[in-house]
């Protein structure tokens, strides 16, 4: 396949996720140009589904959504566990819930890297929130990362939630409070709930979108407000 991903190469999380998205008379593994999609539904919509990050699938969103309505599907746990196989073979695996929680807010981590096609008419991201597994595995090569632990697979359990963003204006619902008419990243986290550095990358991909702009500054804070 050519600038796609085969099925070989799928993990059990990216599998799981095509198969939410593949009914009906749906197809997995299209060719469309010079690519493949990973799910094209009965409506014709192609249906793209990214566990990492978005920068590898720059040129290839831009060049599908010309002629082509796309929906970018990406994951984020909202309930963690993480498993540890056992280091030895007769071992036992061991589970634990993670205390790390994300949130449908966390998407404009990956979101920095094609802000400007959230305005266009033919793209759309939909964030899957989920309880997932992390499997990991003690590799004696790693011992400074994660003590020697390292991630081999994500399973996903549960959906917990679906959430769409269709333009760049759909940012603002990540936004629980209240903003005033000009607005600095702290003003941004406090209405987020968030820390400050993803209230920084939120505000980033609400300039670059089009969908706010830079109007002042207080002190050395950049000022934004709302188009």
């Amino acid at each position: 396949m050519t600038n796609g991903i085969g099925t070989l190469n799928e993990g059990p999380l990216h599998q799981a996720l095509k198969s939410l998205y593949l009914t009906g008379a749906g197809e997995e593994e299209v060719p469309v140009g010079s690519y493949v999609a990973d799910v094209r539904a009965e409506d014709a919509v192609l249906y793209e589904i990214q566990t990492g990050g978005f920068a590898p699938l720059k040129r290839k969103l831009a060049t599908l959504i010309e002629s082509h309505q796309v929906v970018l599907v990406h994951p984020i746990a909202a309930v963690r566990y993480i498993v540890k196989l056992p280091e030895e073979e007769d071992g036992q695996a061991s589970r634990r819930k993670s205390p790390k929680r994300s949130s449908v807010a966390n998407i404009v981590e990956e979101l920095v890297s094609i802000p400007h096609l959230l305005d266009h008419p033919n793209f759309e991201v939909e964030v899957v929130l989920i309880e997932e597994d992390e499997i990991r595995m003690f590799d004696p090569t790693r011992v400074r990362r994660r003590g020697g632990w390292r991630v081999v697979s994500r399973q996903m359990n549960h959906v917990l939630e679906r959430r769409r963003i269709s333009s760049h204006q759909d940012l603002y619902s990540l936004v629980q409070g209240p903003l005033p008419e000009s607005f600095s990243t702290a003003d941004l986290a406090e209405a987020m709930g968030q820390p400050r550095w993803l209230a920084q990358k939120l505000a980033y991909c609400l300039r670059e979108s089009g969908a706010a702009e830079l109007c002042g500054k207080s002190g050395n804070a950049l000022l934004y407000r709302r188009v």
